[in-house]
């Protein structure tokens, strides 16, 4: 081992046990306000659906006066303008067979932290204004223009870039969305449709191995009064560049725009996929070579996905069946410089110590949601997953960093769907989630320099992840929570 490597480690190692109790949280807390969902799942279905949408603007209004930094790209980049709003987005979900009924909740941002969304649950739970609700999940939509949401890029590296008053005023109108969507709620019959899209993504690093499908959701109100879009779609929301100085939700918003001019009574909502990898747009070298218009090009992609999405005519009729189930986990988080960060109180998750005092744990969750009797599987993954560790096709040993073969059981293996998808930045924001067999760190500066493998390929990815371990982890719960509501 370099000694650097061995003195980076000693040295985390060090200031992990040397910290007060006070820098770490409990599971128990921690955990308190994560819905369980179904403890079983049941074939069980109920006569139809009852679903209701509502949103909220979460652009501050003093952009032009306050302090408010973009994510995702630079550091110390405050915004000068607002290109199109942030939003806060909620759907409720029943199927009336009794067992409740569940949120889903898309953000603008680059990645919400757990600790975020527990205390977005916390005001909804508290309300008691939506009763029997075994679920709530929100999901980052990953823009790289919207306000950091995490700490990541304030002015300095050691200062975080969250505006504690913008993230108050975040979470309750996110909670005020999510009320406000179960308010809204109408009876009526849930739909689905998939289209493969073609020549729209680039997978920046092997293997090449991407979900293409666009999936869509389609809620219709027996009255013809409304109906709801839910989109996935796997793609890094950074279109507008690092030279942008405006806050925006990126193509996303470009995408729910086409789609809801097509119907005045349309409204949707977007939710990311495994973009791990990492998975962008057709077109991201020229963006990160500012050689075109991002603008131009950031609404010219969304408005295409969204063309996509209303051309769809292949749909199959879901039946009024939802199972879900969530579980807590404990991530080790190997990543020295993201535990700094977190005792310097940039980032704000929740983190764990037990009895090994030199080793800290990031406090999370998985889950899997079903609709219908074995029509859509959705695994709820906390991170911005590597595509193959939801579809197998992992690099072969000899063109792997480790030179080792992948040994998972993947995702797809444990879900026998007629469809599925991952959604993915849900519930957290874990960082890059890595195969172990393709996981290379610097050798002398670990997560903190790009390592290259024997083949030449930059590992930037692993300097924004939690560990090597945390894709068996997440993959290993994700099956053991679907096995358990699924035992007889």
């Amino acid at each position: 081992m370099n000694f650097t490597k061995r003195t980076i480690e000693a040295l985390s190692k060090g200031i992990i046990s040397s910290m007060p109790a006070s820098y770490f949280t409990t599971a128990e807390k921690a955990n308190r306000y994560m819905l369980k969902g179904d403890e079983k799942f049941s074939a069980d279905a109920g006569e139809f659906f009852t679903c209701g949408f509502a949103k909220s603007i979460l652009t501050p209004d003093d952009v032009a006066n306050g302090t408010y930094y973009i994510a995702g790209y630079d550091s110390n980049n405050p915004a000068k303008g607002v290109l199109d709003d942030m939003f806060a987005r909620a759907v409720y979900i029943d199927d009336n067979t009794g067992r409740g009924g569940v949120i889903m909740c898309s953000i603008d941002a680059v990645g919400i932290s757990r600790k975020d969304i527990n205390d977005i649950r916390k005001i909804v739970i508290e309300s008691k204004k939506i009763p029997a609700l075994k679920s709530i999940s929100v999901a980052a939509t990953h823009s790289h223009s919207a306000v950091d949401t995490q700490g990541l890029w304030g002015e300095k590296l050691y200062k975080s870039g969250r505006n504690e008053a913008f993230m108050e005023k975040l979470k309750a109108n996110a909670a005020e969305a999510i009320i406000a969507a179960y308010e809204n709620r109408k009876d009526g019959k849930l739909f689905y449709a998939v289209a493969e899209t073609i020549d729209m993504q680039f997978d920046c690093r092997t293997p090449i191995a991407y979900d293409k499908n666009l999936t869509r959701i389609r809620f219709e109100a027996f009255d013809k009064s409304e109906e709801i879009h839910i989109i996935n779609f796997a793609s890094h929301a950074e279109l507008l560049g690092s030279k942008t100085k405006n806050i925006s939700a990126d193509f996303p918003a470009y995408m729910i725009k086409e789609i809801e001019a097509n119907s005045i009574n349309t409204n949707a909502v977007f939710f990311n996929g495994a973009i791990g990898g990492m998975i962008s747009a057709k077109e991201i070298k020229k963006v990160y070579r500012n050689e075109i218009d991002c603008e131009a090009y950031t609404k010219e992609f969304g408005k295409e996905l969204g063309k996509i999405s209303n051309s769809l005519t292949n749909e199959t009729e879901i039946e009024p069946v939802i199972n879900v189930k969530s579980a807590p986990i404990e991530i080790e988080a190997s990543n020295f410089v993201l535990i700094l960060a977190r005792l310097l109180k940039v980032l704000n998750n929740d983190i764990l110590r037990f009895t090994k005092r030199s080793t800290a744990y990031i406090s999370s969750e998985v889950g899997y949601l079903e609709l219908g009797k074995g029509r859509i599987g959705a695994f709820l993954v906390p991170g911005e997953l590597f595509p193959e560790l939801w579809n197998g096709e992992f690099l072969p040993s000899w063109e792997s960093a480790t030179a080792k073969k992948a040994k998972y059981k993947v995702l797809k293996e444990m879900c026998d769907c007629e469809h599925q998808f991952v959604m993915g930045l849900c519930n957290d924001e874990l960082g890059y989630i890595i195969p172990d067999n393709d996981f290379l760190l610097h050798e002398k500066t670990p997560y903190i320099d790009n390592a290259k493998d024997i083949l030449g390929r930059s590992h930037y990815e692993e300097t924004n992840s939690t560990g090597p371990n945390t894709a068996r982890k997440i993959l290993t719960e994700i099956d053991k929570l679907i096995a358990s509501a699924k035992e007889n």
